[in-house]
């Protein structure tokens, strides 16, 4: 971010036919494009991006536009949204209700209408919002109809279908249905969405100094293997010594409950290891940890090891495994990772969802195994310095800026691996 001021659109968006009006009210650069217009919209009301959208209308001239994410499933004739500035369609010196509006998921059909207050100016790299009504719709609820019937049924703990609601409702959001409130609108937390959200829309190439940061304790193992190796204890671990400068030097003390410095006692320290070894980085031989040919080409060079760990994260084992991995970078870059208590089951609903089922074909994924697919994938990611703090202790750790560009590099590996 910068503190250089450059101009901008205020508009008010209302999610239409909703009483009382769901609104937003933006200001938005006017180099932005409708892209980033639908990433706005996505974050300020709280929807997963998890369905199409267009932004259609007719212009002056009587010519009909629909402009949104060219898919196989998007109407002929779609223009894509990358590539049509927001001043094309929202021009602040044309204030009023816009003939385009802004549709999201097709089959629940939300459409929002937009409505242009004027111009503006913000700092550079920077999305904001000025006020607002209601917390947003529920995904998946069916339209504005089926929403406010999830909200009666919800606050109605008579109601014959409360029960199936509320576990509709805490795995589809992953929140407890105890703090459902409707009306709530919380303006700090949309505007710290929006704040994630223009880090990852404007995030400048990773320099030497992010590479450095994300791959720390990576980095600091392979090089103290290079170039005679490690000494390993007679059972094959790390020996204490090595273990306690580790902790020291990377700052994992503090992060550390208890004073045992055996690897068996400190997981991540083992997970560390072993994964190192698992992408053939390092090898053990005769009670010592070497660095592989392919350790000896990276150990040196974090521009390579950035590629190759985005490369291997990017690359998953399994199709699930797949499915899991977006799902985790998704929520991470998003900030919209579920409440623990609901995690196993937002990720056996995906699983479920994209028609995975057990080899004996009786039923869907458990819950057990939905969670450990979750923490084995989720596992590499904890051994870099992806945030402010280590990813095992304390409350939700925020992403550096640094950790946000490791992981836009892996989102678009992930995403160029499906086209």
């Amino acid at each position: 971010m910068t503190d250089t001021r450059v101009p901008a659109v205020k508009l008010r968006i209302t999610i239409s036919e909703t009483e009382p009006a769901i609104w937003r009210q933006l200001i938005v650069p006017e180099s932005a494009t409708l892209a980033d217009l639908h990433e706005a919209i996505q974050a300020v009301f709280g929807w997963n991006n998890a369905h199409l959208y267009i932004f259609y209308g007719t212009e002056p001239g009587g010519k009909r536009r629909a402009i949104g994410m060219l898919d196989d499933d998007s109407p002929e004739g779609t223009e894509s949204s990358a590539e049509v500035g927001l001043v094309e369609l929202f021009n602040p010196s044309s204030p009023g209700k816009s003939a385009f509006e802004y549709e999201y998921d097709f089959g629940d059909s939300w459409t929002h209408q937009i409505d242009v207050i004027g111009a503006a100016e913000l700092p550079a790299d920077t999305v904001l919002c000025t006020g607002g009504a209601m917390r947003g719709p529920v995904e998946d609820s069916g339209g504005v109809h089926g929403y406010a019937n999830v909200v009666r049924v919800i606050g109605d703990p008579n109601h014959p279908e409360h029960r199936n609601a509320v576990s509709w409702f805490e795995t589809v959001t992953g929140e407890k249905a105890t703090g459902f409130d409707p009306s709530a609108f919380d303006l700090e937390g949309v505007n710290t969405a929006l704040d994630r959200l223009a880090r990852r829309l404007w995030a400048k190439p990773p320099t030497p100094e992010d590479r450095n940061e994300v791959l720390a304790p990576l980095l600091w193992l392979l090089r103290e293997a290079d170039p005679d190796g490690l000494d390993l204890t007679s059972a094959g671990w790390l020996k204490p010594a090595i273990i306690k400068r580790m902790m020291t030097e990377l700052n994992w003390d503090d992060d550390w409950f208890g004073s045992g410095r055996n690897e068996v006692n400190i997981p991540h320290v083992m997970d560390l290891r072993e994964q190192l070894q698992r992408w053939k980085l390092l090898r053990k031989s005769k009670n010592k940890l070497l660095l592989t040919p392919l350790g000896r080409r990276v150990v040196q060079d974090p521009a390579a090891l950035w590629e190759f760990v985005v490369d291997r994260l990017a690359s998953p084992d399994t199709p699930a495994d797949d499915v899991v991995m977006r799902l985790l970078v998704h929520w991470e870059l998003t900030g919209t990772k579920p409440d623990w208590r609901t995690i196993d089951e937002v990720v056996c609903s995906e699983l479920t969802f994209r028609g995975f089922v057990m080899k004996d074909g009786n039923g869907g994924i458990p819950l057990d195994l939905a969670r450990d697919l979750y923490l084995d994938v989720r596992r590499p990611l904890g051994l870099l310095a992806l945030w402010g703090s280590r990813m095992w202790k304390g409350p939700e750790p925020k992403l550096s800026d640094a950790g946000i560009k490791f992981l836009l590099d892996v989102q678009r590996r992930l995403d160029a691996s499906h086209r």
